[in-house]
């Protein structure tokens, strides 16, 4: 694709910019950009890794912003007072938010496949993508997480690939609407839970995506997309689930800590798959993945043996470290569904967890409170041990009708108010004893990677 103008990113370290700004990076495109985190001295690795492929990095003062020629890219969440915004009227430059950039480039792709559902689309999108890499179909990738199987020395942050073949694959995003933008070819819908937004608005929304495809690969195991999917034309439409009739679904699930297998049934013939990651969850997802493939043009067998050597995302059940006896992982979970798949995953092997649960937004938290507190309740095991700090926040307005020390006081005994993200961690340190599983939880913090780390190290201490 051709670009003839220079693109600024405000925010482009943000895990839906950086890897759109690569992928226009990898097509020839100048790209500059700005970031609250870099003006701090966050993060300095991933800012390090953009300069080197030749993104030019600015204060986020509007000093970046010098032309009328410049494309300014931006998120739903920046404000009109942000100084790059500022800038960016005072000389005329053309406005664009993310997902309409991200949509254009999708929309124009031969083979357009767009992932998604409340919970799972970054999984499903890495592994789609390593299909597709391991039959040679070089596809360019758009994920939100950094996919493992990617990374390299000289590629650290790999949640975007730049490839020379037709496919494009790419989560997608309903929490700002902006889904409604993406007119996929073949369009997966994993799941419909609440999130962002009502389940009216999700159906809406989901349903709307889905019937634009040309297949649509749905999980009929999940009843809010199987209430979708019988609205879908079924010659267009390829169902999957695990444990329950469909096109595509799993059977005999062998879970292991950190893999598991199963059979795969599908046209009256039964195959053996055992997956790299955890958890029931991921054979939901794998389904999904295997079906868009096949909708692509990929030979099911060999769908099967790539999805194998899929190795997962960074901080999607992620294992930091062991020390004493006790391990910590850091896992994206944010929303009920979520949690529960990894509380799930984690029960079904003996140990008592220790979870430190950093809500995304004091918006989130207010849509979810009965559903996060109802889950907790059920999920927790008798011995468990939970600690909600504040929410993330970086700035602007925002509501803070519900906080963290409600959703506390919902749950219960089990359940620590600690404020402070730091000293919330240190204190489940400090209950931790062998045998236990620490876990930290949480999206649109950066750095609780780093957080995850820090506790394996003070663990050794």
């Amino acid at each position: 694709m051709q670009h003839g103008k220079p693109y600024f990113f405000v925010g482009i370290g943000g895990s839906g910019m950086m890897p759109l700004a690569m992928i226009l990076a990898g097509q020839g495109a100048t790209v500059a950009g700005s970031d609250r985190s870099l003006d701090s001295g966050a993060l300095p690795a991933k800012f390090g890794f953009l300069r080197d492929r030749g993104v030019a990095l600015f204060a986020q003062d509007g000093s970046g912003i010098a032309s009328a020629d410049q494309i300014v890219v931006a998120s739903a969440a920046v404000e009109a007072s942000v100084p790059d915004i500022v800038a960016a009227e005072r000389v005329g430059a053309a406005r664009m938010s993310r997902a309409e950039l991200l949509a254009s480039l999708f929309n124009a792709a031969g083979t357009s496949i767009g992932v998604a559902g409340t919970s799972g689309k970054s999984t499903v999108t890495g592994m789609i993508a390593w299909i597709l890499h391991a039959v040679g179909r070089d596809p360019t990738v758009m994920n939100g997480a950094v996919m493992k199987n990617f990374v390299a020395p000289d590629a650290p942050f790999a949640s975007a690939l730049v490839g020379a073949g037709d496919a494009f694959v790419s989560e997608v995003d309903e929490s700002d609407g902006s889904i409604a933008l993406y007119r996929p070819r073949i369009a997966v819908l994993n799941n419909v839970s609440l999130d962002h937004k009502s389940l009216e608005e999700l159906r809406q929304l989901f349903g709307d995506f889905a019937a634009k495809a040309m297949t649509t690969v749905v999980n009929v195991g999940d009843p809010e997309s199987a209430a979708l999917a019988a609205g879908l034309e079924r010659a267009k439409c390829v169902t999957f689930a695990v444990e329950v009739p469909a096109d595509m679904a799993a059977q005999n699930l062998a879970p292991e800590p950190f893999a598991i297998g199963f059979d795969l049934v599908l046209g009256g013939e039964t195959r053996r798959v055992r997956l790299s990651v955890p958890g029931r969850h991921n054979v939901a997802n794998a389904l999904a993945a295997i079906g868009a493939a096949m909708a692509a043009g990929v030979e099911v067998d060999a769908a099967c043996r790539a999805i194998e050597g899929f190795t997962g995302l960074k901080r999607r059940f992620e294992l930091v470290g062991t020390v004493a006896g006790v391990s910590v992982i850091d896992d994206f979970g944010h929303n009920p569904e979520k949690i529960a798949a990894t509380l799930d995953t984690l029960h079904a092997f003996p140990g008592r967890l220790l979870l430190m649960f950093r809500p995304h937004g004091y918006g989130p938290l207010k849509v979810m409170r009965r559903e996060l507190g109802e889950m907790f309740r059920e999920k927790l095991g008798p011995d468990d041990l939970l600690v909600i700090p504040d929410p993330a926040y970086f700035g602007g307005t925002t509501s803070r009708e519900v906080t963290s020390a409600d959703i506390v006081a919902d749950i219960g005994g089990q359940a620590h108010h600690i404020a402070d993200r730091d000293a919330a961690a240190a204190w489940l340190v400090e209950q931790a004893r062998p045998g236990d599983r620490i876990v930290v939880m949480g999206a649109r913090d950066d750095t609780l990677s780093q957080l995850a780390a820090d506790m394996v190290a003070a663990l050794g201490r």
